[in-house]
């Protein structure tokens, strides 16, 4: 599959950003603690290589905070308009791209949603993505199921 680069950046275009490789799997993550940190009912992880994302413009600022699930996040913003342009991995080597940071969304549709049971009720997932009660065990089927999309 050719991948074409996906260009991106904050709100107010300050730190702008290039997608250089397909990412690694793309979810839907309705956990309390992504519904607090996004304003919405989920928040798209678009988990990519970290080496394929290159910053141009203002360089984004790393914040480090504590979550309600006793989790530490480490979060790239831009200094200007303080947006989220992407989040460290737990994993070495990955990053979660905030999504709806690219300039182009259209080709987006995630594999599967996690953290189900906190869903709120009126949200509906495509029939045929994967779906998880809680956190995964093994992200595996994520990773293969966006490859064979």
């Amino acid at each position: 599959m050719r991948f074409d680069p996906q260009p991106g950046g904050c709100l107010c275009g300050a730190v702008r950003n290039r997608l250089n490789a397909d990412p690694v799997t793309l979810y839907a993550c309705h956990c309390t603690d992504c519904q607090a940190g996004s304003g919405s009912a989920f928040a798209l992880s678009l988990l990519i290589q970290e080496d394929s994302l290159a910053f141009t413009g203002a360089n984004p600022v790393l914040a480090e905070c504590g979550l309600g699930s006793g989790r530490r996040k480490r979060t790239f913003y831009c200094p200007e308009c303080h947006t989220e342009v992407c989040d460290q991995s737990s994993v070495a080597g990955i990053r979660n791209l905030r999504a709806g940071t690219l300039d182009d969304t259209s080709w987006l549709e995630p594999i599967g949603h996690i953290w189900t049971r906190s869903a709120q009720r009126w949200v509906s997932m495509a029939d045929g993505t994967l779906r998880y009660p809680g956190q995964p065990d093994d992200y595996l089927e994520l990773v293969r199921a966006w490859k064979s999309r």
